[in-house]
């Protein structure tokens, strides 16, 4: 008889389902940008991916419900420069920010029956950062709040429909390379390329926590475990081995547990469910999803499986709770882009009865606000509301987020001058000087005569 004791948890026997052929979506064109994001962001509606283009950047948005080969496809162009990184609004789904090269930060409305035409024109333009912007991650509970990070070495937060900054962030010594909020909002996490972890509270535009995470020069991500309150970071050793590791949001000096994967060379790309407290770990480049359940006491985590593909995949994201099919038990579904091609992954936990699994999904958050803009700026916190039940037959109350947006004038570029104009200003310069040189003689000479006249 065996001593093995089983750990008990219905998560345990997780496994990983890809998508059959035509519920793929083939005939893509992702990026080739160097740039070290996940070139995919989604929610329950849509999905959105960076696309390749020559000249300025450029997104897809395509719908969850319309799987096909892909011919001609319209796009958004609404950057003069390369597209790094987007994000949808969690609150508005027809609203997606995108970031660039270019500096600026865009927000773009996708039409209802998704897009049929190009789109060319944003919604809002956010102007502030002084380099490229490299990341964006709206607020989970306030409304229109939208974080962004640059190569300027600031994270900035915006109200999105007035077009304004809020806060501005420093302390980086490096590029930022990843952001995450905490559950209500209240604190953001950095992950640097000086390879630090940074905790802030951006309100208060300080730094409440920082580490150094990982000792290898490579990119690193963070992730915040909203239900458990730590912050789980990918990285790599000093002999480019990848790792994670979690840590106490409370208390930085050590990690609460540390795993070393593999010597693969690609970024880590990590994913976490709430409901379910599973953590899910994608390699850039390799075709290799590791997922762990977390837990709140030693060791923290604990492994459950893999899926692997021989397939690499380049970039990829998760989907909210809400777009779950709850009668396959699915519990989390992630989308992987490959060169020309995007495959969903479906992760299932197996259950014999086909009645509803009321204890796989706890109600959902919902698309409705827990607060505005406003009330955040002004130092509210809320968790985000969980109002979207996941039972059959529940329909949500469809009332998306307002958005007004104010738009701000660009700033009028100055026209360069001409040769001959500058010249001229050059000679009204000098004359400006030689009057002055003139004047200050005249002054020195009347002082001279006054001291004179006063002996």
């Amino acid at each position: 008889m065996s001593g093995r004791i089983v750990r008990q948890s219905k998560f345990r026997n997780v496994f990983a389902q890809v998508a059959k052929p035509e519920q793929c979506y083939s005939n893509t064109k992702l990026t080739a940008t160097g740039w070290d994001s996940n070139f995919l962001a989604a929610n329950s509606k849509y999905f959105a991916m960076l696309w390749k283009a020559t000249g300025g950047g450029v997104f897809a948005v395509f719908r969850h419900d319309k799987a096909c080969k892909l011919g001609e496809v319209p796009l958004v162009s609404v950057h003069k420069s390369a597209v790094l990184d987007l994000d949808f609004s969690p609150f508005n789904e027809q609203l997606v920010a995108s970031c660039s090269e270019d500096c600026n930060v865009c927000i773009t409305q996708v039409p209802e029956e998704g897009l049929t035409a190009n789109i060319t024109e944003p919604v809002q333009v956010l102007r502030g950062h002084k380099r490229k912007v490299g990341t964006v991650n709206f607020h989970p509970s306030a409304n229109n709040v939208l974080a962004t990070s640059s190569s300027d070495y600031t994270i900035k937060l915006w109200d999105i429909e007035k077009g304004d900054e809020l806060f501005s962030v420093g302390g980086h010594t490096d590029i930022v390379q990843s952001c995450s909020w905490n559950k209500d909002g209240s604190l953001i996490a950095s992950a640097c390329r000086d390879k630090k972890l940074r905790v802030f509270d951006p309100r208060k535009q300080e730094c409440v926590g920082e580490v150094q995470c990982h000792q290898g020069v490579k990119g690193l991500r963070c992730c915040w475990m909203t239900d458990k309150d730590k912050i789980v970071t990918t990285g790599f050793t000093k002999t480019i081995e990848r790792e994670f590791s979690i840590w106490d949001p409370r208390n930085l000096a050590t990690a609460l547990a540390h795993q070393t994967l593999d010597t693969q060379s690609g970024v880590v790309m990590p994913f976490y469910d709430p409901d379910t407290s599973i953590l899910y770990l994608a390699g850039k480049g390799d075709g290799n999803i590791r997922f762990y359940e977390i837990v709140d006491d030693k060791p923290f985590f604990y492994y459950i499986s893999q899926h692997s593909s021989s397939a690499p995949q380049r970039g990829m994201c998760m989907l909210p709770k809400r777009a779950m099919n709850v009668s396959a038990c699915e519990v989390a579904r992630l989308l992987k882009a490959e060169n020309n091609r995007v495959e969903p992954i479906s992760f299932i936990v197996p259950r014999k009865s086909e009645l509803y699994q009321d204890d796989l999904y706890p109600d959902a958050i919902s698309t409705i606000p827990a607060m505005t803009a406003d009330e955040w700026k002004e130092g509210k916190n809320a968790d985000p509301d969980r109002s979207y039940s996941m039972a059959p037959g529940f329909v949500a109350a469809v009332h998306p987020a307002d958005f007004h947006p104010v738009l701000k004038e660009e700033p009028k570029a100055e026209k360069p001058k001409t040769e001959k104009e500058l010249k001229d200003e050059i000679e009204e310069l000098k004359k400006r000087v030689a009057y002055l040189e003139t004047e200050i003689e005249k002054r020195d000479n009347q002082i001279k005569q006054l001291q004179g006249g006063a002996q």
